[in-house]
């Protein structure tokens, strides 16, 4: 079995709005709140790359990386219920999952 055979990531796109929000402060307090729990409980690497000054919306991505193709979607399922769990009716997640063959070609 080559590397390219046992080695996948996966980006998440999150989005996010806030209809309610009341100002960038406060979105900024929970995004940041959001993105320590994905690297810590989760261990994604995370990062805010969309509609950072707009007080109502937030697009982040999430990346996780294995060696097995079922570990990895066990692990981007957990990220995702996470999110959706925790804005029910503001969160959308984008998956998109390679191999290191895939991105070979």
């Amino acid at each position: 079995m080559s590397t390219a055979d046992s080695a996948y990531v996966a980006l998440l796109v999150i989005h996010l709005h806030f209809p309610r929000g009341a100002d960038l402060k406060g979105k900024r307090k929970e995004i940041s709140s959001l993105k320590s729990q994905l690297r810590g409980r989760l261990g994604a690497a995370v990062a805010e790359v969309g509609h950072q000054d707009s007080w109502q919306r937030a697009t982040l991505t999430a990346a996780l990386t294995s060696g097995s193709l079922g570990t990895l979607t066990t692990a981007v399922d957990r990220v995702e219920r996470f999110v959706i769990d925790r804005y029910p009716e503001e969160a959308w997640v984008e998956r998109h999952v390679k191999s290191l063959r895939d991105l070979e070609h």
